[in-house]
């Protein structure tokens, strides 16, 4: 037998992105680290409008946002679910939280190594010209 789909609504789907929000407003209360990823961000983002970097320059920071603050949110639920499977301490439990974390450890090195590679060339053209390389 065929499953029925119910007609397109618009507020139907609106109302769909209601759990992502809410885990946003959770990971902005609960969570220090991705309060401190978010503000990286926005003072990366800063420094790109300063330094008028090129589009290609902008997805490299646009893709490492999501990268790095994707992996602090999935970090945060793997952290949690093993807390509610394994309320007491457990060895294995701690390696399942040591992987997430490692993770997002990745990531923010990825995301800061590409940042480098964007921001230095810019940065080493506001040194005096006897400094420059």
């Amino acid at each position: 037998m065929e499953k029925q789909h119910e007609p397109f609504s618009i507020r139907r789907q609106a109302a769909s992105f209601k759990p992502a929000i809410n885990g946003l407003v959770r990971m902005w209360k609960a969570g220090h680290n991705y309060r401190i990823h978010l503000t990286i961000a926005v003072m990366t983002i800063l420094l790109g409008i300063l330094f008028r970097i090129s589009r290609v320059e902008w997805i490299g920071v646009v893709l490492c946002f999501g990268l790095v603050i994707s992996t602090e949110i999935m970090n945060t639920a793997v952290e949690e679910l093993v807390d509610f499977i394994s309320p007491e301490h457990h060895a294995i439990a701690g390696r399942i939280k040591d992987l997430a974390a490692a993770a997002v450890l990745v990531s923010a090195g990825v995301a800061g190594i590409v940042g480098l590679i964007i921001f230095l060339p810019y940065l080493a053209k506001l040194l005096p010209p006897t400094w420059q390389i």
